[in-house]
């Protein structure tokens, strides 16, 4: 496993060049679910002229509905709603993006991000955090006490309840100051906290899919203000899918450790250290 030397060094700026064609194909997605919400308003307004009566079942129906499941819907709100739907937008242009992209060539670098995280051996562009050997109590490799295991499916989560569960294993694990900061305007921040030898930690949360990967454009988008704006001297992005080459290539040449859905269960489980146990010590 290798972990940058120095991860303080200036972003690269020819890296945080604005995408066109990521922000290209984020706004054609937007314009047609605009048109398909336009297409539906338009229907239903027809609806009301030519039938009214089968529009007021309808709205009586629906009206049940929601009177039905309110104490669900309280759980939600506008901004939330909003946010994921960007967050989903931004997934799915920064996919498109990536499959446009002319494929990397093979050899060790292009091989290491598909080989098992904590491979032997591994090269190339690998997250800098893996999993160590399976937890056995009270053996040397345990990092975390049995009874202190949080057992979750992160997965499951929405995106604040994702949120909080990184905050609660940075208590865990003896960070102090912990404070999830998660929402709009965070500038890429979601927790804040200090680790038990006194280092700033900020951690950026993608509560994603499977099939939805951090992309190089949610980690350029880190990159430019974890260490300029947040001051943070070990920045984390955890993820409950997993990386694109793009972005752990990005990842490594910042000094950012990238943790994926596998690497954070061994994290929560105790088979694994801490991500900023990882990380360069202060000089």
């Amino acid at each position: 496993m290798t972990v940058p030397a120095r991860p303080f060094r200036p972003v690269d700026r020819d890296r945080r060049r604005f995408d066109l064609r990521t922000t290209a194909l984020f706004f054609v997605l937007l314009a047609i679910i605009l048109c398909v919400m336009a297409f539906v308003a338009r229907t239903a307004v027809d609806i009301v002229e030519r039938r009214p009566l089968w529009a007021g079942v309808l709205a009586v129906v629906s009206l049940a509905a929601v009177l039905t499941g309110r104490s669900r819907w309280r759980r939600l709100s506008v901004a939330r709603c909003a946010r994921r739907a960007t967050e989903t937008l931004e997934a799915a242009a920064e996919r498109a993006s990536d499959t446009l992209r002319a494929p990397e060539p093979a050899g060790p670098a292009a091989a290491a991000p598909a080989a098992a995280p904590g491979a032997a051996g591994g090269t190339g562009p690998v997250p800098a955090y893996a999993p160590t050997e399976p937890f056995v109590p009270g053996g040397e490799e345990a990092t975390v006490p049995l009874d202190d295991v949080i057992e979750v499916d992160h997965a499951e989560l929405d995106p604040d309840a994702f949120e909080q569960a990184i905050a609660d294993l940075c208590v865990r694990d003896a960070c102090r100051q912990v404070e999830v900061v998660g929402g709009a305007g965070d500038l890429g921040a979601d927790v804040l906290a200090v680790t038990p030898d006194g280092r700033r930690l900020v951690i950026q949360c993608k509560r994603y899919g499977d099939t939805n990967k951090v992309g190089s454009q949610d980690m350029q988008r880190f990159g430019g203000t974890c260490f300029t704006v947040h001051e943070a001297d070990i920045a984390v992005v955890v993820t409950t899918s997993d990386f694109t080459a793009p972005a752990l290539e990005y990842a490594q040449q910042c000094g950012i450790l990238c943790v994926n859905g596998l690497e954070l269960t061994a994290w929560t489980e105790g088979t694994a250290p801490c991500p900023w146990d990882l990380a360069e010590p202060a000089a």
